[in-house]
């Protein structure tokens, strides 16, 4: 292992039963530490088990070597609870082979099956991937049934060898190992509900600040909890008070009965990290802190304290939290509603817009699991109870309103799989204006945050809705109906032609398609409907239309097969507003609900969106606008074709050498430490580190050797004409400057060519690349950008001159699967003429996979990479030629976005 690397940063995570860990290196004042591990917390049995006997020794020579001063390729991790160290965990580079090193862990008794040595593991791994290791290897006793567990459980690929009692085990760590990811998401989501009983299902709560003030946020909070029947005690906190709105209060958290699981904060800014330093000694195991204007130093002390005791934090700044679960009831929040118990799962960032969201979905009839509002997020977070509502057994259905992501691919990850069992719908808020960044390259100038944050939506199937009312629409459709199949045919069915023609529209202004309906089945319904009726689609029943004949409809459609939901609009007249005997009884209560998706739309509505209730409790949502309801339809139909896809896995790219890719940044890095363009020749080496498809360049610095370069292309078997191209460092768009001149035949050529651009350029000039001309094709981009929240985004669209132009992009986060590229390579609007448009030549698909897959590895594998922008790739039929690159690095840490550990926001 180099001794160069830097030594991986402190990090907080959590244990198996949801205790707060500190993973750090150990450091010679860890010496004492130590010892006292080895030697007094660690039984007899256990040092055997560890140093293979029982040399009395032993515990010192492990605290010299854990604790010495630092040298190369060995590197020591300890996990700290409270101050405490209960385990460590050691590598050591094997001689001659700087690829393996040798692997021991001990931990405390009272703390083992706990999870502490898989988590130090987890953090080792990571450090030795990062310093070169590929393989752990580590002597153990047969009879050490618990490391071999821990071993067998990583996830990794395991060898073991036995020889005299001894096994010898070896761990691989392949980088891009989708079992080992699998693992670490299994235990980390354990860990993290574990953590999250103290907060949701507390059995025990107490208010600190609840005030004798009617009317104060502590004295509410403290109503509705016992209001809400709360199945678990509930104490008032407050110094300065024997009594609170009729309860008994005390005077500090040490003079209660017993100790809340949760405590529940309404005190001044200023008395905050007190009072949950307090709750910490305690035992408190779970804090919501709804106090707002917190200064920085409050924040970390808050966040501090939170961490060195175990505690999980909801806020600051929060409206508070309930769990409906008939177990629980707990409601300990200041809006005025009390939440419906249901199967909904809520988060909000914003207090105004948690109270707006709950009294709309009560007006639904949709009621809550659990609701939690984040506020300002220091720990808790939307990844936190995704995972949550995961494991909960009640909830069906997520609605999140994030206003920003402190993990995102982590954030991903967790909703990719939570809603292949769930709809999980959010409000893509903090929406940029539409523009470019001030950026150096098409690829970054197209990587705006909307849409960074669209391709999280897109590839995690997160339903990303553009408003408050819109997210109640679509979980109206979601929450009662069934989804559509996925060929994207709806009917629409009106008592007035001029209803069905806007709602038509709607259709088609959000991409659902009505297509004619087969003959025989128009003659099915016109057979059924009152005379004057057309069944084109939209279908027009006219005004005159009964229930029966309605249900009759209705019941054809559902069972045709050939449309997959029904939106049936219908304007007041005196049959469709009949509440017993109309066609809405026929909506309600006919055999066809249920079979596809059906939704109303009831012009004359008050409520934009209601949910009307059949006799036997199933649901129909109704809206008054046909837009509305198309907006949900449509979302419908999204989650419905991404469920249809495949999950994928991170595409193999072979043939890679990351090694050196590493090498070439490390180097440019060491002479440009503030970061930089490459020029030609390092862009070129980068790109040939990962295979992709960049046309034979040679950089000339001057007049003659852009001669000779010319002359050795023709050398090289490329008999065509040249292209010289123009070159410093900061250039944009070289087309655009007129630093590019084809078709150059003849050594004068390129001489009248180089010397028109050094008079031109000037002394910016920093030389020219030679390149063969290229044979006609479809001229594409492939580009990576870094984002520093979000991670590498890969994005793929029209290229070439026009390319801004255009604006025909599309984006994904890196790692990409299969099926993030079909999406990529089907959602231009350009896309036909990748698939051969009016007899021209299909491009070759196989080759834009392939070069996206390798960009997607080279950004995961590369964090100094801040941007590469491959434009124009020529594509045809037999591949693809990359005729201009640019690449741009930045000094960035490596950073491995599935490593479990807690957030450190930085609060203001």
């Amino acid at each position: 292992m180099p001794s160069s690397q830097p030594l991986p940063p402190a990090v907080e995570a959590l244990l198996a039963d949801g205790t707060t860990a500190l993973i750090r290196p150990l450091a010679p004042g860890d010496r004492a530490a130590a010892l006292e591990l080895h030697a007094v917390r660690m039984s007899e049995e256990s040092r055997r088990l560890r140093f293979f006997g029982a040399s009395r020794r032993a515990p010192e020579q492990a605290a010299d070597r854990l604790c010495g001063p630092p040298r190369p390729g060995f590197l020591a991790l300890g996990a700290l609870v409270g101050g405490e160290l209960i385990g460590v965990v050691e590598c050591d580079a094997v001689q001659g082979r700087p690829e393996a090193a040798e692997l021991a862990v001990a931990v405390a008794d009272d703390w083992q099956h706990r999870g502490v040595a898989t988590l130090l593991i987890e953090h080792l791994v990571h450090a030795a991937r990062a310093q070169g290791v590929r393989t752990l290897e580590a002597d153990t006793l047969a009879g050490n049934r618990s490391v071999h567990t821990v071993f067998s459980d990583l996830g990794l690929r395991v060898r073991r060898h036995l020889a005299q009692g001894e096994v010898r085990v070896s761990v691989e760590l392949d980088e891009s190992d989708e079992r080992y990811r699998s693992a670490v998401d299994l235990r980390g989501r354990g860990a993290d509900v574990a953590s999250l009983r103290p907060l949701l299902r507390p059995g025990a709560v107490a208010v600190v600040g609840a005030s004798r003030r009617a009317g104060s946020v502590g004295q509410a909070v403290l109503g509705k909890i016992r209001r809400g029947g709360f199945a678990g005690r509930v104490w008032a906190v407050n110094p300065h008070a024997r009594e609170v709105a009729g309860s008994v209060a005390y005077p500090s958290l040490a003079a209660l009965p017993d100790v809340p699981d949760l405590a529940v904060l309404a005190v001044p800014a200023g008395a905050v990290a007190g009072a949950a330093e307090e709750c910490g000694l305690a035992g408190v195991r779970a804090l919501v802190v709804l106090t707002s204007g917190l200064d920085g130093d409050q924040a970390r002390h808050l966040l501090d304290s939170c961490r060195r005791h175990s505690m999980r934090l909801v806020g600051p700044n929060c409206l508070g939290i309930a769990q409906t679960d008939p177990d629980i009831r707990l409601d300990a929040e200041f809006g005025a509603r009390q939440p419906r118990p249901g199967t909904a799962g809520v988060a909000v960032q914003s207090g105004g817009v948690g109270i707006a969201l709950l009294g709309q979905l009560d007006r639904l009839g949709i009621g809550v699991s659990s609701f939690v509002s984040l506020g300002d997020k220091y720990d808790v977070s939307g990844n936190d109870l995704l995972q949550w509502w995961e494991s909960d057994g009640r909830t069906d259905l997520a609605l999140l309103h994030l206003e920003s992501f402190g993990s995102p691919r982590a954030f991903s990850r967790t909703a990719r799989r939570v809603s292949r069992t769930m709809p999980v719908l959010t409000v893509d808020a903090g929406r940029s204006p539409a523009g470019r960044r001030g950026a150096a390259s098409h690829t970054a100038g197209a990587a705006t945050p909307t849409v960074t944050r669209q391709a999280l939506f897109t590839q995690a199937g997160i339903t990303a809705t553009r408003g408050i009312g819109e997210l109640v629409e679509t979980a109206a459709l979601l929450h009662a109906q069934p989804l559509p199949g996925t060929r994207n045919a709806v009917a629409v069915l009106s008592n007035a032609g001029g209803i069905g023609v806007l709602a038509a529209d709607a259709c088609a202004d959000v991409g659902l398609e009505l297509p004619p309906l087969p003959a025989p089945l128009v003659a099915e319904l016109l057979a059924v409907l009152p005379a004057g009726a057309t069944a084109t689609n939209p279908v027009d029943t006219t005004a005159a239309v009964g229930p029966k004949e309605l249900r009759a409809c209705l019941d054809l459609l559902a069972r045709s097969g050939a449309v997959e939901a029904v939106l049936l609009c219908l304007t007041p007249t005196a049959l469709a507003t009949d509440p017993e005997h109309g066609p809405l009884r026929a909506l309600l209560d006919g055999p066809a609900r249920g079979r596809i998706p059906l939704a109303a739309v009831l012009i004359d509505q008050e409520p934009p969106v209601r949910c009307l209730t059949a006799a036997d409790g199933g649901r129909i949502p109704s809206y008054a606008d046909p837009q509305a309801a198309a907006r949900a339809l449509a979302h419908a139909r999204e989650r419905a074709r991404w469920l249809a896809e495949p999950p994928g896995a991170e595409i193999p790219v072979p043939d890679c050498d990351p090694p050196r890719a590493r090498a070439l940044a490390e180097h440019f890095l060491r002479t440009h430490p503030r970061g930089g363009w490459l020029d030609p020749d390092a862009v070129t080496a980068l790109l040939e580190c990962y295979g992709l498809p960049l046309t034979t360049s040679i950089w000339a610095r001057d007049e003659h050797t852009a001669v000779l370069a010319a002359s050795s292309l023709r050398q090289l078997g490329h008999e065509g004409k040249a292209v010289l191209k123009a070159y410093w460092p900061q250039q944009v768009h070289k087309s655009d400057l007129g630093a590019v001149r084809t078709g150059l035949t003849g050594e004068q050529a390129v001489r009248t060519a180089f010397r028109e651009f050094a008079g031109r350029f000037g002394a910016r000039m920093a030389g020219a690349v030679v390149q063969p001309m290229s044979a006609p094709g479809l001229e594409l981009l492939a580009g990576v950008v870094q984002d520093a929240v979000f991670g590498p985004l890969v994005l793929f669209g029209m290229g070439g001159t026009t390319t801004d132009v255009l604006d025909d992009r599309v984006a994904r986060l890196a790692p990409i699967t299969e099926p993030d590229v079909h999406a990529m390579t089907t959602g231009l609007r350009a896309t036909p003429l990748l698939f051969g448009y009016h007899g021209g030549a299909a491009v070759d698909l196989t080759a834009v996979r392939d070069v996206l897959a390798r960009l997607s590895r080279l950004a995961m594998d590369l964090p100094q990479l801040a941007e590469a922008d491959l434009n124009p790739l020529i594509a045809g039929p037999h591949g693809l030629l990359c005729v201009d690159a640019r690449v741009r690095l930045e000094p960035r840490a490596p950073f491995d976005p599935y490593l479990r550990r807690l957030r450190r926001p930085l609060p203001t």
